[in-house]
């Protein structure tokens, strides 16, 4: 797979993360599809940047990589802190570059490079609805038929 592809694919994914009401599941397949691309050398450990949002006023740094064009924060190690210089604040000028791609066919891209599978992974959520007959689902008939119309 080309180096392109995924740093499209992850592109579009973290993008996708940043507003999603539980990103968990797409933070967790950048994460691991970067650390992925940095064992196999075909992303590069660029340097620490200072985050922009520090959690409980404490000043905390991101290890940024490169893949192809396109570059990330993730998580650094305590060995990231030892090796790599730091850079400082972000740079606000950067951009990535544009990229043109469903979120669906790049966590497809994604899942594929992992060796996962994509239907198992993604669709966990869509299988752990309440039953009928278990005490949190609460039977249609039961409520109002006028209940639909009460927004306003």
């Amino acid at each position: 797979m080309k180096n392109s592809t995924l740093g499209q694919a992850l592109f579009i994914v973290n993008r996708h993360a940043k507003t999603a009401t539980n990103p968990k599941k797409l933070y967790q397949l950048k994460k691991t599809a970067i650390e992925k691309l940095i064992r196999e050398k075909k992303a590069k450990k660029i340097g620490l940047h200072f985050t922009d949002n520090p959690k409980h006023s404490v000043q905390h740094s991101t290890l940024l990589v490169e893949i192809d064009h396109y570059y990330f924060h993730v998580p650094p190690t305590k060995e990231d802190f030892k090796e790599l210089k730091h850079l400082g604040s972000l740079d606000k000028n950067y951009r990535n570059p544009k990229v043109h791609m469903s979120l669906s066919k790049s966590t497809q891209i994604l899942c594929n490079y992992l060796g996962w599978s994509y239907d198992t992974y993604f669709n966990e959520a869509k299988r752990k609805r309440p039953q009928e007959n278990s005490k949190y689902a609460v039977p249609t008939s039961s409520l109002s038929p006028f209940y639909h119309k009460r927004k306003k």
